[in-house]
Protein backbone atom coordinates (compact mmCIF):
# COMPACT_ATOMS: atom_id res chain seq x y z
CA UNK A 1 0.00 0.00 0.00
CA UNK A 2 1.28 3.79 -1.36
CA UNK A 3 1.43 6.31 2.13
CA UNK A 4 -0.14 9.40 0.33
CA UNK A 5 -0.45 12.65 1.96
CA UNK A 6 -3.58 15.03 1.05
CA UNK A 7 -4.06 18.64 2.78
CA UNK A 8 -7.87 19.32 2.74
CA UNK A 9 -9.17 22.54 3.42
CA UNK A 10 -10.99 22.37 6.76
CA UNK A 11 -14.72 21.98 5.84
CA UNK A 12 -14.11 19.67 3.43
CA UNK A 13 -12.24 17.62 6.18
CA UNK A 14 -15.29 18.21 8.00
CA UNK A 15 -17.73 16.77 6.27
CA UNK A 16 -15.14 13.67 5.52
CA UNK A 17 -14.82 13.09 9.88
CA UNK A 18 -18.41 13.26 9.61
CA UNK A 19 -19.51 11.05 7.22
CA UNK A 20 -16.68 8.86 8.14
CA UNK A 21 -18.19 8.91 12.01
CA UNK A 22 -22.44 8.00 10.46
CA UNK A 23 -20.92 5.27 8.30
CA UNK A 24 -18.63 3.81 11.70
CA UNK A 25 -15.11 3.68 9.27
CA UNK A 26 -11.96 5.52 10.27
CA UNK A 27 -11.54 8.80 8.16
CA UNK A 28 -8.62 6.60 5.83
CA UNK A 29 -11.17 4.11 5.09
CA UNK A 30 -14.33 6.66 4.14
CA UNK A 31 -11.45 8.38 2.03
CA UNK A 32 -10.82 5.64 0.18
CA UNK A 33 -14.53 4.46 -0.12
CA UNK A 34 -15.09 7.77 -1.59
CA UNK A 35 -12.62 7.59 -4.21
CA UNK A 36 -13.66 4.09 -4.65
CA UNK A 37 -16.97 5.39 -5.65
CA UNK A 38 -16.15 8.31 -7.23
CA UNK A 39 -13.94 6.42 -9.92
CA UNK A 40 -17.03 3.79 -10.08
CA UNK A 41 -19.16 6.37 -11.44
CA UNK A 42 -17.50 8.13 -13.24
CA UNK A 43 -17.45 6.17 -16.99
CA UNK A 44 -21.25 6.26 -16.13
CA UNK A 45 -22.51 9.97 -17.79
CA UNK A 46 -24.01 11.59 -14.91
CA UNK A 47 -27.48 12.70 -15.80
CA UNK A 48 -30.38 14.83 -13.55
CA UNK A 49 -33.77 13.86 -13.34
CA UNK A 50 -34.62 15.78 -15.97
CA UNK A 51 -32.03 14.24 -18.66
CA UNK A 52 -29.65 17.22 -19.11
CA UNK A 53 -26.29 16.43 -17.35
CA UNK A 54 -25.49 17.00 -13.94
CA UNK A 55 -23.45 20.02 -12.86
CA UNK A 56 -20.43 19.46 -11.92
CA UNK A 57 -18.46 20.24 -8.29
CA UNK A 58 -16.54 23.50 -8.45
CA UNK A 59 -12.77 22.95 -8.84
CA UNK A 60 -10.35 23.70 -5.27
CA UNK A 61 -7.45 25.46 -5.55
CA UNK A 62 -5.14 26.09 -8.12
CA UNK A 63 -4.16 23.44 -10.79
CA UNK A 64 -1.10 23.10 -8.86
CA UNK A 65 -1.20 24.64 -5.36
CA UNK A 66 1.82 22.88 -3.94
CA UNK A 67 3.90 25.51 -1.96
CA UNK A 68 7.13 23.94 -3.26
CA UNK A 69 6.17 25.19 -6.89
CA UNK A 70 7.64 28.80 -7.08
CA UNK A 71 5.23 31.78 -8.42
CA UNK A 72 8.15 34.15 -9.18
CA UNK A 73 9.51 37.07 -6.84
CA UNK A 74 7.28 38.20 -3.89
CA UNK A 75 6.31 42.41 -3.53
CA UNK A 76 9.16 44.20 -1.78
CA UNK A 77 6.89 46.84 0.72
CA UNK A 78 8.60 50.48 0.42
Amino acid sequence: MVNFNVRFPDDLHARVRAQAAADRRSINSEILHLIEVGLANAGAEAKSPDGAPAPSAPPRGEPDSSPSRKRGPSPVAK
